[in-house]
């Protein structure tokens, strides 16, 4: 039977590639997002072929409800036969500053704090709660490991980001979310070892993703044409990131069965650069 996953935020960017791979890799995938249109042009157009062969399902969800997530939780696990082996919390608000030019010291900026709780912080829990019984692999604290060879189990890959340890002016809202990811990362990773899921986290840093997108499918437009003189500059690696990159991570962690309660900083050493 094929493994399976739930994806959030997996109409665009990160989220479209993290799906397309584990598609690739002959996994049964079911995608949540809000952006109707991107959702039905990655499902329907992008990866059509998956969709008619019965490996994908998608539905529209709410992150800020948490009735909503419960049921397409329920709705997903249903579609993949009642098993999740797999989930990537990646949907949230990628946008890091406040709107209109706000600062910290504009009141308005409390209900765009509230947003980004709910989105990014919030909804990782609900949805991981809500997976948590299609997970959970009976008798697994009382076992004994003696296969060398045996698989590496469930797995919960928080998407966070580099700006959890470093950021420009008026990111309060974003950065607070992504750093209370990690400590819902690392909690998570001991409360559910009982269940036999290992939880672990990337930190993306400056990723390119303008190409993985409806706009992007219908202009051709490519990662490299996004590789500015800047991110050259910016980055020991002499780029800005590939949704790749953090695709290949997510397939490291969830291939990686000693990896447990970590995270990943994926972001060309941007952050170690003075």
């Amino acid at each position: 039977m094929a493994k399976s996953a739930i994806i959030s935020g997996g109409a665009r960017g990160i989220g479209r590639c993290l799906v397309r791979r584990f598609l690739e890799r002959g996994y049964k995938v079911y995608v949540f997002d809000i952006d109707e249109e991107e959702l039905k042009h990655t499902t329907n157009v992008h990866l059509k072929t998956y969709s008619d062969s019965g490996a994908l399902g998608s539905a529209i969800c709410n992150l800020r409800s948490t009735d909503d997530i419960r049921a397409k939780v329920k709705q997903a696990a249903d579609f993949l036969g009642g098993r999740i082996d797999v989930l990537i919390n990646n949907g949230g608000i990628a946008t890091p500053k406040w709107k209109d030019d706000k600062t910290m010291a504009d009141p308005a900026t409390l209900s765009e704090w509230q947003a980004y709780i709910e989105t990014n912080l919030t909804a990782p829990f609900v949805v991981s709660q809500a997976c948590i019984p299609y997970m959970a692999v009976e008798g697994a604290e009382d076992a004994v490991e003696e296969d060398s060879d045996s698989d590496a189990g469930p797995c919960i890959i928080h998407i966070g980001s580099f700006r959890a340890h470093q950021s420009d002016p008026n990111q309060e809202g974003y950065a607070s979310t992504k750093a209370g990811q990690l400590g819902l990362m690392h909690s998570m990773a001991i409360s559910l070892v009982p269940q036999g899921i290992r939880v672990n986290l990337i930190a993306p840093g400056r990723i390119k993703v303008a190409h993985e997108s409806k706009d992007g499918d219908e202009k051709g437009l490519t990662w490299a044409e996004l590789n500015e003189d800047k991110d050259v500059a910016d980055h020991p690696t002499n780029r800005a990131g590939r949704p790749k990159d953090i695709a290949d991570a997510a397939e490291y962690l969830v291939n990686a069965g000693f990896v447990n309660g970590q995270d990943i900083t994926v972001d060309g050493g941007a952050t170690k650069k003075k």
